[in-house]
């Protein structure tokens, strides 16, 4: 009987999905896993989109509408969290363009940076910003490079508690700058911050991360395949075989799973122009991650001694 049974189940199935058509037919991804923000506990998933270099294509309108199409796939496989800069050339605009030609997802994540040396210039920048995405505000500003830091927290915290955006954080994607966020980060009341994390760069696992996690801050992860250079190096070796005990398939989802697993990351955000990539880097987020033993024999696979 039961074999009978699941039979008629699979067939009832069959025959709904081809009322409903093609699409339902079709096996909707799982979507990823999220974690929350410690200073709201909204959830966000763990993997996210990056835009600089990827997203600087000017105007041209087959590159701006491959850009598209990455953003789109982005959304349908349940990401949110896309970050740029004023620094990134056209990429605000190449975003902005995206979304209007989507519909302007709800599900948006819009987090963005103040990047000018005079302080008194930044609420116009991030207007400007603001403009060019096409967005009623941002939910986290960001000061990128910690430049000009001093002044432009105190602007974002007072948009923040005029409502004018929802989370204020600080970046870096230099190590020499580390002593000085981590200062930053013991001291003022920001939701987010943003650092490089990789298998290979691994200095914020010392005090950067284990302070996150004390002073109840998000963290952002930037440049997680070295901006290539890991997946270059990467791809000389095959996937160890092990991989498929954390349902991991490919060099980018090793790497991103190794970030994305530490208790401290709230979300990284490789950038892309594939959109077969973008798929790859958001089905690291749902399958198993690795645990404390699983992320040291990953870390010493990567260092040549597993």
């Amino acid at each position: 009987m039961k074999p009978n049974f699941t039979r008629r189940r699979l067939l009832g199935a069959l025959a709904t999905a081809s009322l409903l058509g093609p699409a339902a037919a079709i096996a909707q991804p799982t979507r990823p896993a999220t974690r929350a923000i410690p200073t709201s506990g909204e959830t966000i998933p763990l993997v996210g989109l990056g835009s600089w270099i990827t997203f600087n294509v000017g105007n041209d309108r087959a590159a701006r509408d491959a850009s598209t199409d990455v953003m789109r796939a982005f959304f349908q496989a349940g990401g949110r969290l896309i970050d740029s800069s004023p620094m990134y050339g056209s990429a605000q605009e190449v975003i902005g363009y995206g979304l209007a030609k989507l519909g302007r997802p709800a599900g948006l994540f819009a987090a963005d940076k103040v990047w000018i040396g005079d302080g008194a210039e930044g609420r116009a920048q991030m207007e400007t910003s603001r403009r060019l995405w096409g967005i009623p505000r941002f939910d986290l500003m960001q000061v990128h490079n910690l430049l000009a830091w001093e002044d432009h927290l105190p602007t974002l915290f007072a948009m923040k508690a005029a409502g004018q955006l929802r989370y204020v954080g600080i970046t870096t994607s230099h190590g020499r700058r580390h002593g000085d966020l981590e200062r930053i980060m013991a001291s003022q009341p920001i939701d987010f911050v943003q650092l490089t994390y990789n298998l290979v760069d691994r200095e914020v696992e010392q005090r950067l991360l284990p302070l996150a996690q004390e002073r109840g801050i998000a963290v952002i992860v930037n440049r997680p395949f070295q901006q290539g250079a890991l997946l270059d190096r990467l791809a000389r070796r095959p996937l160890p075989a092990w991989a498929a005990e954390i349902d991991c398939t490919s060099w980018a989802q090793f790497a991103l799973m190794f970030i994305i697993s530490h208790p401290a990351v709230t979300c990284a955000i490789p950038a892309t122009t594939r959109v077969d990539h973008v798929r790859e880097n958001l089905a690291a987020a749902s399958g198993r991650l690795p645990d404390t033993a699983m992320r040291a024999r990953m870390a010493a696979f990567v260092a040549g001694r597993g």
